[in-house]
C-alpha cells in the first residue's frame, strides 16, 4: 500500500500548471478583445477630428461677437451719459435765462437776494455739467475710436457702414472740441459769471460801516452812539461767499480778489473820511514845525482816537469781513492778504503822521502828546498784534513797533532836553527884577505837576524803563517804574535849583534876592504839596529842599527890609542932659523912623513883589509884631518928651504895614493895587501850561522862551 501513495508535492504541482493553462487561455482572450477594443477607439478618435475640424468656424465666430458686444457696450454707456450731461446743461442754461430776468425786474431786497442765490446755484449746476463733459468727453471719444478700429480689424460690418462710422466719429470729435470750449468760455456760462462779478461788486459796497464819525458828533450826548461791527446780513455773507467759491471754481480768482480789495478799501477810507482827518494831509516833520501849537495838539488828538478807532472797529469788521466771504476759498490764507491789502494804505497814512510827529522839533509842551501817543500804542499793542497776525501782517506790524521806537525815542529826548534847557539858561538870564517868581520856574512847576498825574505818570516810566534796557541790554535788571521817574523828576529839580541860585546872584538890589528865594521857594512848595510830584518826591525832601529855604530866606528878607526900621527905635540916651535936646533927639527918631517907613513902601510899592495872599499874610503879621511893638513902647516910653506933638497911633501904623503887604498905594487913593497870579492846571486836552506859561509856548525855531 506504501508503494502506490501520491507525493503531495506532485499533486500541488500539477494544480498549478492547471491553472496556469487556464489563465493563459484566458489572456490570449483578452489579448484579443484589446485589439479590437483598440480599432474602436481609433474610430472614435477619427470622428472627434473630424467634427473639431467642422465646429472650429463657429467658434471663433462667437467669441468675435462677444468681444464685439462687449466693446460696443463698454463705449456706448459712457456715450449716453455724454448725452446727458449736454441735455442737462442745456436744461441749466434755460434756468439760468429765466431767473436772470427774474433778478432784473426784482425790487424787494431779501426776496432779490433769495433769487441771487439761486442763480449762483444754478451757475454752479451749470459749471459742473460743462465739466463733466469736458471731462468725460474725450474719454468717450476714445473709446468709440477704438470701436471703430476694432470693426474695421475684424471687418466685422461693410465698407460702406465703416465709412459712415468713421465721419460720424470724425464729425463728433470735432464738435465736441469747438462746443466745449464755447460753452465754457463763450457762452451763457461766460456771461452769468460776469453778471455775478457785477453782483459782487454791488454788493461789497453796499456793506457800510455804521455810525462811524456819528459818535464823535455826539460827544456829547447822555449815551454814546454804539458803532455796528457787522457789516451785512447772514444771507449777504453767504451769497458773497458763495459768488466767491463760484468765481474762484471758474478760474476768476484773481478778479474776484480785486473787487474785493478794490471796493472794501474805498468803503474803509470813505468810512475814516467821515470823521474828517485833513490833518493827516501834513505828515512830514518841516510841516508839522510850521502848524500852530493849538492846530497840532488837536490834530495829535484825534489821529489818537482816529488811529484807535481804525483798528478796533474798522479793520476789525473788514477782518471778519474778509474771513466770512473769502475763508472757503481753496488758498488758506488768501482772506488774511486780502485783508491786509484793504488795510495797509490806510494804516500808511496813519504811520506817517506819527512819524513825522516823533521827528518834528523836540519841544516841551510836545513830551505830553508823545506820551498820550505812546500810551494809546501801547493799549493798543495785543489786539494790534492779532489783528494783522501771520507772515501776511509782518510789515504793518514792524512799522507799528518803528512807530513806538520813534515815540519812545522822541519822548525821552524831550524829558530829558527839558531839563537841559533850564540848566542852559542859568548864565546871563536877568531875574525878575520885582523878584516875583520865574516865568520858567512856574512853567516847571507845572510841567512836572502835569507830568507826575496818573495819566502820564505811567507812561512816561515806561519809555524811561525802556530807554535804560535798550541803553543797558535786554537781560539788565531796570529799577522799579516809581525809582525811575522819581530820579528823572530829581534830576529836573536839581536843575531847577541851580538855575534859582544863579538867577539869585543876578541883583544889585541886596534884599530882593531874599525876596526872590522866599517867593520861588515858596512857590515849588506850595504848587508841589498835596500832589502827585509832591507824593513822588517825598513830604521830607519837599521841606528840606524848598519850605526851609523859603523861610530862611523870608527871615533874612525880614531882618534886611524891616530890621533897620526897628533899630531905630532903640534906646539911646543923649548926650546932652538938656530937655529939648532929647526931645529933639527923640523926635528926629520918629522922623527918620517914618522916612525910612516910607522908603520901604515905596520899594515894596514899586519894586518888590509878593504874589502869594498867604505868603503875604504870614509876612504882614510878622512884621506887624516886628515893628508896632516896638514903636507903640517907644511913644510910650518918651510921651513926656512928645506932647504937643501928634503922631501916628500904633493901630494906624499897623494899618499902614498891611497897607504894604497888601500892595497899597500910600500917595494914591488907598485903593489896593492887587496882582493876579494864577497858575492854571492845564487841561486834558492840553499840553500848555495856561496863564502866565502861555508866554513859553513855542515862537519860530526856540523851544522854550525865557
Amino acid at each position: 500500500m506504501a508503494a502506490y501513495e501520491v507525493d503531495p508535492t506532485l499533486l500541488r504541482l500539477e494544480s498549478a500548471c492547471s491553472d496556469l493553462r487556464t489563465l493563459l487561455q484566458s489572456s490570449a482572450q483578452l489579448g484579443k478583445d484589446l485589439e479590437e477594443m483598440e480599432k474602436k477607439f481609433d474610430y472614435i478618435d477619427e470622428s472627434l477630428s473630424t467634427a473639431a475640424n467642422r465646429v472650429a468656424p463657429l467658434q471663433s465666430l462667437a467669441m468675435a461677437a462677444k468681444a464685439l458686444e462687449t466693446r460696443i457696450n463698454r463705449a456706448v454707456s459712457p456715450a449716453l451719459d455724454l448725452l446727458r450731461s449736454f441735455k442737462l446743461s442745456e436744461s441749466f442754461q434755460n434756468k439760468l435765462i429765466e431767473l436772470s430776468d427774474k433778478l432784473s425786474i426784482e425790487k424787494n431786497p431779501r426776496k432779490r437776494l433769495k433769487k441771487l442765490l439761486k442763480y449762483v446755484q444754478c451757475v454752479d449746476q451749470l459749471n459742473e455739467a460743462i465739466n463733466s463733459i469736458s471731462r468725460d468727453g474725450e474719454p468717450v471719444i476714445q473709446k468709440l475710436q477704438e470701436v471703430v478700429e476694432f470693426l474695421s480689424r475684424t471687418k466685422a460690418t461693410d465698407r460702406f457702414q465703416m465709412e459712415r462710422l468713421k465721419e460720424t466719429l470724425s464729425t463728433l470729435r470735432a464738435l465736441y472740441a469747438s462746443e466745449v470750449d464755447a460753452m465754457k468760455f463763450d457762452g451763457l456760462l461766460d456771461e452769468a459769471l460776469l453778471n455775478l462779478q457785477d453782483e459782487f461788486e454791488i454788493m461789497l459796497q453796499q456793506m457800510k460801516h455804521q455810525n462811524i464819525g456819528e459818535q464823535q458828533a455826539d460827544e456829547e450826548a447822555d449815551e454814546p452812539v454804539p458803532v455796528v461791527s457787522e457789516l451785512g446780513t447772514e444771507m449777504q455773507v453767504q451769497i458773497l461767499r458763495r459768488i466767491a467759491e463760484t468765481l474762484a471754481a471758474n478760474d476768476c480768482l484773481d478778479i474776484c480778489i480785486d473787487i474785493f480789495v478794490k471796493v472794501r478799501y474805498r468803503r474803509a477810507a470813505k468810512a475814516l473820511m467821515r470823521l474828517n482827518p485833513d490833518y493827516l494831509r501834513t505828515y512830514t516833520p518841516e510841516e508839522i514845525d510850521e502848524m500852530e501849537w493849538e492846530s497840532l495838539e488837536t490834530a495829535i488828538s484825534l489821529w489818537i482816537q482816529h488811529f484807535e478807532l481804525a483798528v478796533t472797529t474798522v479793520f476789525v469788521s473788514e477782518k471778519k469781513l474778509c474771513k466770512q466771504v473769502l475763508g472757503g476759498l481753496p488758498e488758506v490764507l488768501i482772506w488774511l492778504e486780502c485783508f491786509v491789502k484793504i488795510a495797509d494804505k490806510i494804516m500808511a497814512v496813519f504811520f506817517r503822521f506819527g512819524e513825522g510827529v516823533a521827528r518834528s522839533n523836540r519841544e516841551p509842551q510836545k513830551l505830553f502828546k508823545l506820551l498820550e501817543m505812546f500810551d494809546s500804542l501801547e493799549k493798543l499793542k495785543l489786539e494790534f498784534t492779532e489783528i494783522f497776525e501771520g507772515e501776511s501782517g509782518a510789515d504793518i506790524c514792524i512799522r507799528f513797533r518803528e512807530l513806538e521806537k520813534l515815540l519812545v525815542h522822541a519822548s525821552s529826548k524831550v524829558f530829558w532836553e527839558f531839563g537841559l534847557q533850564i540848566e542852559g539858561t542859568s548864565d546871563g538870564s536877568t531875574p525878575p527884577q520885582d523878584g516875583s517868581v520865574p516865568k520858567l520856574v512856574r512853567y516847571a512847576v507845572n510841567y512836572l505837576k502835569y507830568l507826575t498825574t496818573e495819566t502820564y505818570s505811567a507812561p512816561m516810566a515806561k519809555v524811561l524803563r525802556t530807554e535804560q534796557i535798550w541803553k543797558a541790554g535786554i537781560l539788565s535788571k531796570p529799577e522799579t517804574d516809581e525809582n525811575l521817574l522819581k530820579d528823572a523828576i530829581s534830576n529836573i529839580m536839581e536843575a531847577l535849583l541851580r538855575h534859582i541860585e544863579s538867577r539869585s546872584s543876578g541883583y544889585k538890589d541886596k534884599i530882593l534876592p531874599h525876596i526872590f528865594l522866599m517867593n520861588t521857594y515858596w512857590y515849588i512848595y506850595m504848587r508841589s504839596r498835596n500832589s502827585e510830584l509832591g507824593n513822588l518826591l517825598g513830604e521830607q525832601y519837599m521841606k528840606q529842599k524848598y519850605k526851609s529855604v523859603a523861610e530862611e530866606s523870608a527871615y533874612m528878607y525880614q531882618w534886611q527890609s524891616w530890621g533897620p526900621l526897628v533899630r531905630l527905635l532903640e534906646k539911646e540916651e543923649p548926650e546932652e542932659k538938656d530937655t529939648k535936646a532929647t526931645a529933639a533927639f527923640v523926635r528926629g527918631k520918629l522922623e527918620a523912623f517914618f522916612k525910612c517907613f516910607d522908603e520901604i513902601s515905596q520899594r515894596h510899592a514899586g519894586g518888590y513883589s509878593i504874589p502869594d495872599a498867604d505868603l503875604r499874610a504870614q509876612l504882614r503879621g510878622a512884621t506887624v509884631e516886628l515893628v508896632v511893638p516896638v514903636y507903640s513902647e517907644f511913644l510910650i516910653t518918651h510921651s513926656a518928651l512928645l506932647r504937643g506933638k501928634s503922631y501916628l497911633s500904633p493901630e494906624s501904623l499897623q494899618g499902614l504895614v498891611a497897607q504894604v503887604f497888601n500892595g497899597t498905594d500910600r500917595s494914591g487913593n488907598g485903593r489896593p493895587k492887587r496882582r493876579d497870579f494864577k497858575d492854571n492846571v492845564p487841561r486834558r486836552n492840553s499840553v500848555s501850561v495856561e496863564g502866565e506859561l502861555k508866554n513859553l509856548r513855542r515862537s519860530g525855531s526856540k523851544p522854550i522862551d525865557l
